[in-house]
């Protein structure tokens, strides 16, 4: 198996990922997620591999549902963190352990359902995704769900349009080349040449390709939402999601346009919710 980036995993050991979903647009990738996810799980105490989970955010909140929760990521730091997170909201996970996305040390057909909220963009290439995806087969029981997460091959290049007041990085011939073979490819490689100082090695999906790949690895007809949709544009987000009712008045947004093909890329992060046969 081929090493995720180095600087990926150094940025994770060193905690940057810490409260990513308590902010900005991490709050509706968070909020509505958990909506998705709640609507599809089995009841408690289902047994859920969050893989690739980070420190846990979603790991937790599903134990404190009552679900078997066990976690696994490839950052030591995330699970120390876990760790902390647990005690934290008082909660305790089934087990919490490192291991590659690739290789879960776990009986086939042992889960009920999986959370892939990070693997896909850490994991660059093709044939790589899929030994991921077909492990999350060989470890789901019939029927079991799966949970993919992506981000969009667009996502680079919204963030730098609405940021274009904040920074001059559009007006680098390196950087502009970066875009364009983030759009075109899905491969996000940062140019030396460029001031940009953004996430390391990264592949950033197609919504087509997504359903593709998960199909080929043996999950049909993948149910595939935008789960930010064009609800980050909001001005001053933070502020608004404060109010309860304004908070709902966005999510109603996302649910009403998360399916619509025609903008599924703008949302920056996509979330397909998948069965094994």
């Amino acid at each position: 198996m081929k090493t995720i980036d180095p600087e990926v995993l150094a940025g994770y050991n060193a905690g940057v990922e810490k409260g990513r979903l308590h902010k900005g647009l991490g709050l509706i990738e968070f909020a509505r997620s958990k909506e998705l996810i709640y609507e599809f799980l089995p009841p408690p105490p289902a047994v859920i591999y969050d893989i690739g989970g980070g420190y846990g955010e979603y790991a937790c909140d599903l134990a404190a549902h009552g679900y078997e929760v066990h976690l696994f990521d490839l950052s030591e730091t995330h699970i120390l963190m876990a760790r902390e997170l647990e005690k934290e909201r008082g909660v305790s996970l089934a087990s919490a352990q490192v291991a590659d996305a690739r290789a879960i040390p776990r009986p086939d057909a042992s889960a009920d359902a999986i959370l892939l909220m990070g693997p896909m963009y850490h994991i660059v290439d093709w044939e790589e995704r899929l030994l991921c995806l077909k492990e999350c087969l060989r470890l789901l029981k019939s029927n079991g769900l799966l949970f993919t997460a992506a981000i969009t091959c667009y996502a680079t290049t919204l963030w730098a349009v609405t940021h274009y007041e904040k920074n001059s990085l559009l007006d680098e011939g390196a950087f502009q080349e970066m875009l364009a073979t983030e759009v075109t490819t899905g491969h996000h490689i940062k140019n030396p040449a460029s001031t940009y100082h953004g996430i390391g090695r990264s592949y950033f999906h197609h919504p087509d390709t997504l359903r593709a790949e998960l199909a080929l690895a043996g999950f049909p007809h993948p149910d595939l939402r935008g789960v930010i949709g064009p609800c980050w544009l909001i001005p001053n987000l933070e502020e608004a999601w404060k109010d309860p009712k304004k908070r709902e008045n966005i999510l109603k947004i996302v649910r009403l346009l998360e399916k619509e093909e025609s903008i599924l890329g703008l949302s920056t992060h996509l979330l397909c919710i998948s069965k094994k046969p």
